[in-house]
């Protein structure tokens, strides 16, 4: 850690670790923050982290610049928290304690890393700055959000949500009405204009399936109340083609670098 009164013995990790590789002070950087530098045999990703002359500082022979690349994260969100301001992380924090929902970017962290990670990416505190959430959900579902830093990534997702599917399991109650599924599928307005041709179907009793493009704030219990139905919670599954999978509840994987939107 920094200390604002440091010891003159003591120097920054980067200017170490670049006087041993003989390397520039930001090459440096880059290496502690991609977790390849070790102070005494433990991880340390902070350039700014001060250490002894007699404490040991050793870099992995793999330490690679390219594998310093912006991640996407997936996360399980449960109900109960807000995402999809559109804002980076800690600022939508910030906003959303202002309306009393907690931010679902406070679930990002090491702890809460999908064991079963396919992706083979280590996880860094790094990881976890700045990123940006694009896929809205509303605070009372739970589902897929995304987070990304990927810069290619985010203008995708800004510019084509509208036109990405999205898979949602729909919990209802109630009777529905003569024709129901079939309105549900074509038929039905919202906010006074005629929605496009859905894809509707059971899961089982109690369960729906929704497929849709374009989906709006509100959309879907509108939907289902009027064939005589309410929601009782609503799940997404799918955002294009990249799914939940197996994802447990407030846990996140990587995006892996074969999938796409």
């Amino acid at each position: 850690m920094t200390d604002k009164n440091p010891d003159p013995t003591h120097i920054r990790l980067a200017k170490r670790v670049a006087d041993q590789l003989n390397c520039s002070r930001s090459t440096a950087e880059q290496f502690i923050e991609g977790g390849f530098v070790r102070v005494d045999g433990q991880v340390v990703e902070a350039p700014g982290a001060r250490v002894r002359p007699d404490q040991a500082v050793a870099v992995a022979p793999d330490a690679s610049l390219l594998e310093l690349t912006p991640v996407t994260l997936l996360l399980h969100k449960p109900a109960g928290f807000e995402a999809g301001l559109g804002l980076p992380a800690g600022q939508a924090a910030h906003a959303s304690r202002s309306q009393g929902a907690p931010q679902a970017a406070t679930l990002l962290g090491a702890a809460s890393h999908l064991a079963e990670d396919a992706s083979g990416i280590r996880v860094l505190q790094r990881h976890f700055r700045q990123l940006e959430c694009f896929t809205p959900l509303p605070t009372e579902a739970s589902g897929l959000v995304v987070y990304t830093q990927d810069k290619r990534i985010a203008r995708k997702l800004a510019e084509d949500i509208e036109s990405l599917e999205q898979e949602c399991i729909v919990e209802v109650k109630g009777e529905i009405a003569p024709n129901g599924l079939q309105r549900l599928c074509h038929g039905l307005t919202f906010n006074g204009r005629p929605l496009p041709p859905i894809k509707v179907s059971w899961q089982n009793e109690t369960r729906l399936r929704f497929a849709l493009k374009g989906i709006r704030p509100g959309q879907v219990p509108a939907m289902c109340e009027a064939v005589g139905l309410s929601v009782v919670a609503l799940k997404r599954i799918r955002i294009g083609r990249v799914p939940l999978a197996k994802v447990p509840e407030g846990q996140w994987r990587y995006l892996q670098p074969w999938e796409r939107f």
